[in-house]
């Protein structure tokens, strides 16, 4: 599984070969773009888009003309999100969750499908060079399903797509319910990609996910103590705890398989 630190440091592209997770914003709004030293993944911003303004404000066209110029300045991405609508409550009824408040999209789950899947089409025929991946919405696996069919019906065959993201799954990873659906998806041989997946998360479900990415880490470090010897207050920006948090997860990953006791209630020591 390859691993991406979800950051909103742009400027650690050049710090690290390990791979990390931008938002498309974060380099869109940038006036200096660093050459990638690793792989890397870019994120379109739905989430917080959504959550905002309860739809997209950015065409199709001017993402593409924003991944351009990330492929051409930046260097190669592993590949880059669609503008897809997540299925979360709190997307499309709205309300607030801590100091987040979310508009709402007042649409419905099938809606949210047909846009995601439309959405993908719109890009891939605008940039078909350009490494733009599926992404599977739904809430539970008859949902999943049937958004796997509508990619079907467009003509998408997701068995031949080199990595399918599976949203909506970021609050539900580390219950059944989450580990069911990562299941049941990967069934049918997709290439699966988590967003936002954490320790529990992955410690479930991480042998059937071809990749995932997380930020994890900067809650972690905002709750705890700076590293010994940093300025800082916390290390919630903080490369060197980033680095080694991943370490520390991917080692809890790896030593917990599926099936242990470890995978359901593994807790780990962080710093």
């Amino acid at each position: 599984m390859r691993f991406y630190l979800t950051t909103h440091k742009r400027h650690w592209i050049k710090l690290t070969d390990h791979p990390l997770f931008l938002k498309a914003e974060h380099f869109a709004a940038a006036r200096t773009l660093y050459e990638a030293r690793g792989p890397y993944g870019v994120d379109s911003g739905g989430f917080t888009e959504l959550q905002r303004h309860g739809r997209w404000t950015r065409s199709p066209r001017r993402y593409v003309e924003d991944l351009r110029r990330i492929w051409e300045h930046v260097g190669p991405y592993d590949w880059a999100a669609p503008q897809d609508w997540m299925c979360e409550d709190l997307i499309i009824h709205g309300g607030t969750a801590g100091p987040l408040h979310f508009v709402g999209t007042h649409l419905s789950v099938l809606e949210h499908q047909r846009r995601t899947v439309a959405n993908f089409l719109d890009l891939r025929a605008l940039a078909p060079d350009l490494r733009i991946i599926p992404v599977l919405q739904g809430r539970t696996i008859p949902e999943y399903e049937r958004c796997l069919e509508l990619y079907e019906r467009a003509g998408v065959d997701l068995r031949r797509e080199p990595t399918v993201g599976l949203g909506s799954v970021c609050r539900l990873q580390s219950t059944h319910q989450g580990a069911a659906i990562v299941t049941a998806m990967a069934a049918h041989g997709l290439r699966l990609h988590g967003f936002g997946f954490k320790t529990l998360g992955l410690a479930k479900v991480g042998h059937l996910l071809a990749s995932a990415d997380s930020a994890a880490w900067s809650s972690h470090a905002r709750h705890r103590p700076a590293l010994p010897g940093h300025p800082h207050k916390n290390c919630a920006n903080c490369l060197d705890y980033a680095m080694r948090w991943r370490s520390r997860v991917l080692d809890a990953t790896r030593t917990a398989p599926a099936t242990s006791p470890a995978a359901s209630h593994a807790q780990l020591p962080l710093f």
